[in-house]
């Protein structure tokens, strides 16, 4: 499923007009980088937890020049299914 049809889904099932479903999907999307971006973490109950990882830096290999190099230390999204979630897929 790509964004546009997750905005038609969204707009069918809580009767929106795709413009406002729309918003709604971007709206959330925002909140979400925002919330990450500050180190805040999101929990939706049954849905899952969006976090922030620190990944520190680590050796290496250039698979161009077989050359060891350090890659660098840096944050990563995180999701964690909930329950929920995990038992609608099963």
């Amino acid at each position: 499923m790509n964004k546009s049809e997750l905005i038609n889904a969204i707009a069918a099932e809580a009767d929106f007009t795709k413009v406002d479903a729309k918003k709604a999907l971007e709206a959330v999307v925002k909140s979400i980088s925002n919330a990450l971006a500050t180190g805040d973490k999101i929990s939706l109950v049954g849905f899952g937890t969006f976090s922030v990882t620190e990944r520190s830096a680590r050796p290496g290999i250039n698979p161009a020049t077989k050359q060891a190099i350090t890659i660098a230390a840096k944050k990563v999204a995180k999701f964690k299914a909930g329950a929920e979630l995990s038992a609608s897929i099963n």
